[in-house]
């Protein structure tokens, strides 16, 4: 009787232990630090150099460099469903001979972040073919001041066209999408949407005066009310369709000018 009574304690402690223990990780842009953000890059930082791809090696004709946060890396959807990675695929299925993507980016990272991450990434090659560049929604989520954004902006433009012996033709800048609009950007308010204005019209200022390419994505990024497939499955991050939308929208561009 004692022995069946110590087996049944143990396991209604083990159940209730079970139940009351397990960590559930909230939906977030991660507000973290900087130099937190930039210390866990080795365990976290992904390289589409590495991904599946089947076509493309190391030898192939073209190179391309794609730098940004969770946007590039693509939070919540599969490798294939990144947008480097769409639009690598979808040059090679127009005779485009280019490597695999390049990326450095992680989810949370601003303007800070992402130059700290290429001053630490000892492998990046002197010149690329092509370098896209999306990044800013860290530093609107966090709070951070627009004069700053502008001042890392700059700095992170003027370091993707030394990657592109500054021909300013091979550079493309993709603007920032409006969380405001999903599931979890709902509970902050038409202040969101705002904020991400003002941050992509400092944004379109400097890369337009610098004469690169600026590609206005966040008209995309607001249809998610009228086709929620348009949102991953964590309510916050693009889906593979909308993804799919932005190359759509930067194609034929990066074709044209890797064509020339």
């Amino acid at each position: 009787m004692r022995k069946d009574f110590l087996n049944y304690f143990v396991v209604a402690f083990l159940l209730l232990f079970s139940m009351g223990f397990v960590s559930c990780e909230e939906e977030s842009l991660e507000p973290v630090s900087d130099q937190e953000q930039v210390d866990n890059q080795e365990d976290q930082e992904e390289t589409a150099e590495d991904d599946p791809i089947e076509e493309g090696g190391p030898n192939a004709a073209f190179s391309y460099l794609a730098l940004g946060d969770s946007y590039t890396i693509g939070a919540s959807v599969t490798e294939a469903e990144r947008w480097p990675v769409q639009l690598v695929d979808r040059l090679r299925s127009h005779q485009i001979d280019i490597k695999n993507p390049r990326i450095i980016a992680q989810t949370g990272w601003t303007t800070g972040s992402l130059l700290n991450a290429i001053d630490r990434a000892d492998d990046l090659k002197e010149s690329y073919d092509c370098v896209s560049l999306l990044i800013g929604v860290n530093n609107q989520f966090q709070g951070r001041s627009l004069d700053e954004y502008r001042q890392q902006y700059e700095q992170l433009l003027d370091v993707a066209l030394s990657k592109v012996n500054q021909d300013t033709s091979r550079v493309i800048v993709l603007s920032i999408p409006d969380y405001g609009v999903t599931p979890f950007g709902e509970n902050y308010g038409d202040e969101v949407s705002q904020e991400i204005d003002e941050f992509n019209g400092a944004k379109r200022a400097i890369t337009e005066r610098k004469g690169v390419a600026f590609f206005d994505i966040t008209p995309i990024s607001r249809q998610v009310p009228s086709d929620p497939d348009l949102v991953a499955g964590d309510d916050l991050h693009p889906s593979g369709k909308m993804y799919g939308l932005w190359v759509e929208e930067v194609f034929d561009y990066v074709k044209a000018e890797l064509n020339q």
